[in-house]
């Protein structure tokens, strides 16, 4: 147990690196909780921090990997004991704590989730960071009184992690999606997924100058940002709301006040990463529970350690449709 594989980023004047290494566990920082990972997942901050992008990661060398899926193997508090099946996502994780993109992490109590009855190891990282926000982005938009009958809701970059758990629990729970996507040959997957249409990105990316357009959404799940989400909150329906937690576009959109004060529309903040564990918990509970997703395995993508640094790449060319699973213990 004492020497482990890491995937291992270096960043100088030079550039970005990426190798495998050998570590030891005695090197990984103090926490109450030692978990062997199983399997990790690869988000798009995942790949900020791989590429050395300021903001993520504030030190390198650095193990990223914001999710983690494995097994408790030495604790020094009593609510987890060795052999338990845990999750852990968000907080600093991969950031600037060693991640899950190492064989073993070390972490605080409080970040951990017990694996539910109903999902394994390999089906919670499918779901990770990406899932779980879009769980968020779902539950936020019920809370809002959110019901199929109201009409369509739209999901933004609907073939990425978030977007395609998004599209798959919305049509599970029955509402009418559309999935906007700039992946045309991506169609079949997300009508595979529940979509009832898709939508090409660039019929949402075209500028308009105008405060408000036709009603045309109900309601809206924006992965993206920028002018994605200026035209859709422009379009949403009376009292619409759009739950927003990405910015791959860009961090900035710009408004009107007056679908705001004319039509009531909503905008719907989502964080997952310094989410309390309790709320994780319910929403872990929820997804190997009634929102229990048959179409996992659709969206899936295996790698292990190796392939790391390809579907890093990958993301950043955006060729990625569905989730990306590292599997540890190959």
């Amino acid at each position: 147990m004492s020497d482990f594989q890491s995937f291992w980023v270096e960043k100088n004047d030079a550039g970005v690196t990426h190798s495998i290494i050998d570590r030891h566990v005695k090197d990984l920082p103090v926490g109450e909780v030692l978990i062997e990972v199983h399997y990790s997942s690869v988000n798009y901050k995942d790949a900020l921090s791989a590429n050395g992008m300021p903001g993520v990661t504030r030190s390198y060398p650095h193990a990223p990997g914001i999710d983690a899926a494995g097994v408790v193997m030495e604790s020094s508090v009593s609510q987890f004991s060795p052999g338990d099946s845990v999750i852990v996502i968000g907080f600093d994780l991969g950031m600037n704590t060693p991640g899950g993109f190492g064989q073993y992490i070390r972490v605080p109590a409080d970040w951990i989730t017990p694996l539910p009855e109903g999902l394994s190891l390999r089906e919670s990282m499918i779901i990770g960071t990406a899932g779980l926000t879009a769980s968020l982005c779902v539950e936020k938009l019920l809370q809002m009184n959110a019901v199929p009958d109201q009409g369509p809701v739209i999901v933004s970059g609907a073939t990425g992690g978030v977007g395609s758990v998004a599209v798959s629990l919305l049509a599970k729970l029955g509402f009418p999606v559309v999935a906007s996507t700039g992946k045309p040959d991506k169609t079949a997957y997300l009508e595979g997924l529940g979509a009832q249409s898709v939508l090409a990105r660039s019929v949402l990316e075209d500028p308009n100058s105008r405060p408000m357009a036709a009603p045309a959404y109900a309601n809206a799940i924006d992965t993206v940002g920028g002018e994605i989400l200026s035209n859709i909150i422009k379009s949403l329906d009376y009292q619409g709301s759009v739950a927003i937690c990405g910015l791959v576009s860009s961090p900035v959109f710009s408004a009107t006040v007056l679908p705001f004060i004319l039509r009531g529309v909503n905008v719907l903040g989502i964080d997952s990463v310094e989410l309390p564990v309790l709320d994780k918990t319910r929403n872990w509970n929820r997804l190997a529970g009634d929102w229990h997703l048959q179409t996992l395995a659709d969206m899936a993508i295996d790698i292990d350690l190796e392939g790391l640094s390809g579907a890093i790449a990958d993301i950043f060319a955006g060729k990625v449709a569905g989730r990306v699973v590292v599997n540890l213990r190959p």
